[in-house]
């Protein structure tokens, strides 16, 4: 199917919601028997794992997400492949994971129209589609014919509304989520696609002080990072962004429970990836791919209120959608998922089996570094262990540190630690979250949940070691990983949706001091560093 996938013509292969009535009827192969179930996708921008209320956090309180837990399932190994917003998306949204995605395995790319993902395909096949406030990107999404593609819908972005703080967005997703229930046939099946900005920086900083939480709130500071008043509060900035998110979920329940539509809808709460700080985002440690996840569907899982401990991955998600939608053929707008759907993990009362591991990797994020390059690596997280393997280890990992570490958003944090190196106060945080790296790392997550003791080089866990790297080559080998089959080098050469930031380092090199909007004026190095 994938071969002949790019034989279509173009009117065939686009993916936009306008033209798939030249389909004819593509929902022939749909299983109209029982209700079709509606489907709301909820997901946060830059929340990390274990950052709710249901999993013991007494710094962010998620009232509405611990619900779909206690009233669905809670999963403790939910992870994305790819540690960034627009391939951890383009992972979700087509069920395959980033190293099969050509363009879309990088960031602020151009999504290549051959890939369809399951908005499009529900939409084609009878299911209202929209969404409000972030879907896929940054990037460019067309069909063969130049033309946007509707890839999460129509957007539902007119109601605003004052927000909590300056720093967080005015959509009123919440009230933009009941005109499309409103406008929404009523004998049609329905996929939204709700997506806040938050907790994604910048922060007002000392918004969660006003708030009125503690520092003494938070129990654990990561250890790659100082322990002081500036960190806490930039953790509880980051924490009042997340109940924005959990806020409106919970608005948006209300409108499905006055409506009475909750009991009929499929609905997964989750975040794209680990939080904006160092070390975490667009990385692949434990802190960067570990996400949050509640699912809640009363006509599907046989035992709700589940801890769920198997792992389980972003590539799961469009079959399981496909799937719960009775969608039997793919064909012409998607290729073939790679992810395995929930469905076994829905039945089960216990662990399942075939779910012990989860593979991680990443090309190229910001751009930053010579020649546009990326930091490719590819990693597996099994049981306790997580093994990565660094291909390029003379590259700055965050990117260059002249042009702002651009991996790593601007914040209080990141300031914090780049300055205490500069005045020799620590350089040891600056290592562990911008330092160059070793070609293998290996970590018992178990014992060492920050990841930072390397156990690679250790002798007793030489076979742990070797068991790790040849199960993760021969799953991404047998996926057709270009960069496991020695074909790496095409994923520095797919270009930026802009030119003009496809050679942003030549040309800030030059001269051009041209400043990126996401990083602050203080994460830039004047001196070279080793």
């Amino acid at each position: 199917m994938a071969q002949c996938f790019d034989r279509f013509p173009a009117v065939v292969g686009v993916c936009l919601l306008l033209v798939f009535s030249s389909f004819g009827n593509v929902a022939a192969d749909v299983d109209e028997t029982s209700g079709r179930p509606n489907i709301l996708f909820a997901i946060a921008d830059d929340w990390s794992y274990g950052h709710a209320s249901a999993y013991g956090c007494p710094w962010v309180n998620t009232p509405s997400f611990d619900r779909l837990a206690k009233e669905g399932l809670l999963f403790r190994n939910a992870y994305t492949p790819n540690a960034k917003c627009a391939p951890s998306r383009a992972i979700i949204l087509t069920g395959r994971y980033s190293w099969q995605l050509e363009e879309a395995a990088n960031h602020q790319c151009v999504f290549p129209a051959k890939f369809g993902g399951f908005m499009e395909r529900l939409a084609a096949d009878g299911y209202n589609a929209g969404y409000t406030g972030k879907g896929w990107g940054p990037g460019t999404a067309n069909d063969r014919s130049g033309k946007r593609r509707l890839i999460t819908g129509v957007s539902y972005s007119k109601r605003k509304a004052k927000p909590p703080t300056k720093a967080i967005s005015n959509n009123d997703y919440a009230a933009n989520f009941s005109d499309f229930l409103d406008q929404a046939p009523k004998d049609q099946p329905w996929v939204f696609w709700y997506g806040t900005t938050e907790p994604h920086r910048g922060y007002e900083e000392g918004s969660g002080l006003a708030a009125g939480k503690k520092l003494s709130d938070i129990d654990h500071v990561p250890s790659y990072w100082p322990d002081n008043d500036t960190i806490r509060s930039d953790m509880l900035d980051y924490a009042i962004e997340v109940e924005h998110f959990d806020n409106h979920l919970g608005r948006i329940l209300k409108h499905l429970e006055a409506s009475g539509q909750l009991e009929n809808t499929l609905i997964v709460a989750t975040s794209d990836h680990g939080m904006p700080f160092p070390r975490a985002k667009g990385q692949a440690y434990d802190e960067s791919n570990h996400i949050p996840l509640a699912i809640r569907w009363p006509q599907g899982i046989a035992h709700p209120g589940r801890v769920v401990e198997d792992f389980v991955d972003f590539a799961g998600i469009a079959p399981t959608f496909l799937k719960a939608a009775g969608v039997k053929t793919l064909a012409p707008i998607m290729q073939p998922t790679s992810g395995k759907d929930l469905f076994d993990v829905f039945a089960a009362d216990g662990p399942v089996a075939n779910r012990e591991y989860v593979l991680v990797g990443k090309e190229r994020h910001d751009v930053g570094r010579p020649m546009t390059t990326g930091y490719p690596i590819r990693g597996i997280r099994r049981g306790d262990w997580l093994y990565l393997r660094n291909f390029q280890t003379d590259r700055w990992p965050i990117g260059n540190p002249e042009t702002g570490y651009l991996n790593c958003d601007g914040g209080a944090t990141k300031t914090e630690i780049l300055q205490m190196r500069r005045d020799g106060v620590a350089s040891t945080y600056w290592q562990q979250c911008f330092g160059k790296r070793p070609q293998v790392e290996l970590y018992h997550v178990g014992k060492d949940p920050d990841c930072v003791v390397n156990l690679a080089q250790d002798p007793k866990h030489a076979e742990t070691l070797a068991a790790l790297q040849q199960q993760m080559e021969s799953q991404l080998k047998a996926q057709g990983d270009p960069r496991i089959n020695g074909n790496g080098d095409i994923f520095d050469q797919y270009q930026n949706v802009s030119d003009k930031e496809f050679n942003y380092y030549e040309s800030y090199m030059s001269g051009n001091k041209r400043r990126t909007g996401w990083v602050r004026p203080t994460d830039f190095e004047d001196k070279p560093l080793d």
